[in-house]
């Protein structure tokens, strides 16, 4: 008869996947691309909070630039404390169809970088872009859509600018309009990263697998979220929630980083 008081082993936590996906074209260089740079790396810790507090998830955290190319920061998705942020710099096309067929290589279960799938929460999008594709982004995103950790995926758009195709964008988070969001200053790109990225990994974070849960229920509580915060927040007045919403247009200013 074994002991009372015996050690009970944890049960492994599950993985949660986020996945930035970075436009480092040209026309992201000066204040947009060094803004975005701070901006993830102060949010790395929030993250990091997160995941120490959650005893039934773990984040990870993997990040895609693309521009006349495509590369990842690191080989493989790692746990959000061990990510160091390397600062990207902008230069370049706007290779957005070669960056979703890179994504889609790393989707796999077999070879990629869903390799824990069986113990996976459905993975956190993000995609920031500030311009028009270079290449032939649809023909990538048909053969992304057909993925199945990319459907049950909570997916987001930043668009950083007027320039950014928002149509696009759209296609991206499945044509919910949405979760498209615009912004068009330091500041508010700074503040949308943090908002984002945490509330859609809180959300996603109580998500299962794919298959047993509904993917549109946590697109819609992210995007409920997001919506309460920046309508509380005064000083996001200037973000443009959806691709019709253009209240702001003409306001970009770069500059001030």
């Amino acid at each position: 008869m074994g002991k009372l008081n015996a050690p009970v082993d944890k049960l492994p936590r599950r993985t949660l996947t986020v996945f930035f996906l970075i436009d480092t074209s040209g026309s992201m260089a000066g204040g947009k691309i060094s803004s975005l740079n701070v901006a993830i790396r102060d949010t790395l810790p929030m993250l990091s909070q997160l995941s120490s507090e959650n005893t039934d998830t773990e984040i990870k955290v993997a990040a895609l630039q693309f521009a006349s190319g495509c590369d990842w920061m690191y080989p493989r998705p790692l746990p959000v404390e061990d990510f160091e942020w390397n600062d990207l710099e902008a230069n370049g096309l706007t290779s957005l169809g070669a960056a979703y067929q890179e994504l889609l290589k790393k989707l796999s279960q077999t070879s990629g970088f869903m390799q824990e799938a069986n113990a996976s929460c459905a993975p956190v999008m993000i995609l920031f872009s500030d311009g028009v594709p270079t290449d032939d982004a649809k023909h990538g995103l048909e053969h992304l859509k057909e993925n199945n950790w990319y459907k049950a995926a909570i997916k987001i758009a930043v668009a950083i600018g007027d320039d950014a195709n928002k149509d696009i964008l759209k296609e991206f988070v499945n044509n919910h309009s949405e979760a498209v969001l615009t912004v068009h200053n330091v500041n508010d790109l700074k503040k949308m990263i943090y908002l984002v990225s945490v509330t859609a990994s809180q959300v996603a974070s109580k998500g299962v697998s794919v298959g047993t849960d509904a993917p549109e229920s946590r697109q819609d509580e992210v995007m409920q979220d997001i919506k309460q915060a920046i309508k509380k927040d005064s000083s996001l007045k200037k973000v443009d929630v959806g691709t019709d919403a253009d209240d702001n247009k003409g306001s970009d200013d770069w500059t001030n980083w």
